[in-house]
């Protein structure tokens, strides 16, 4: 299931190029996985109090066309892979049906204690359902 979450561009985000800086994707992704957990059923505090955290352990960006100030884009975000202790998200940056940036990020499961590593706990798989990876973009 894609659930995609709104984003304008704000002023600061842009850099002298005159399009979105580079990191400020990444950031947006980290919300939009936020966001899409929540949609899903499982607020980010919830996942906190089950005892659980996500670490970001890789990320990939694809930049296709520029995103400017003002813009009104999209982040959408789908399941992209489930293992045993990590999982994959999918994200497009979309501009109506113009994909400018594809991304994914891979995320660890480990205890909210920070006593490390963890399986990943049955809330979290049921929020993330069955890997359907974005289209190609």
């Amino acid at each position: 299931m894609t659930f995609r979450m709104p984003i304008t561009p704000r002023y600061m985000e842009v850099d002298a190029q005159g399009v979105v800086f580079n990191g400020w994707y990444l950031t947006w992704f980290d919300e939009a996985m936020a966001a899409y957990l929540a949609h899903r059923g499982l607020p980010y505090k919830k996942l906190i109090e089950a005892g659980f955290d996500v670490h970001v352990a890789h990320s990939e960006l694809d930049y296709k066309a520029g995103v400017r100030w003002g813009d009104q884009v999209e982040v959408a975000v789908s399941t992209g892979r489930i293992g045993n202790t990590s999982f994959a998200l999918d994200f497009q940056v979309l501009r109506g049906d113009e994909v400018c940036t594809t991304g994914r990020n891979v995320y660890v499961v480990v205890a909210a204690d920070f006593s490390g590593k963890r399986p990943i706990p049955p809330v979290l798989a049921e929020a993330l359902g069955e890997p359907a990876p974005l289209l190609p973009g």
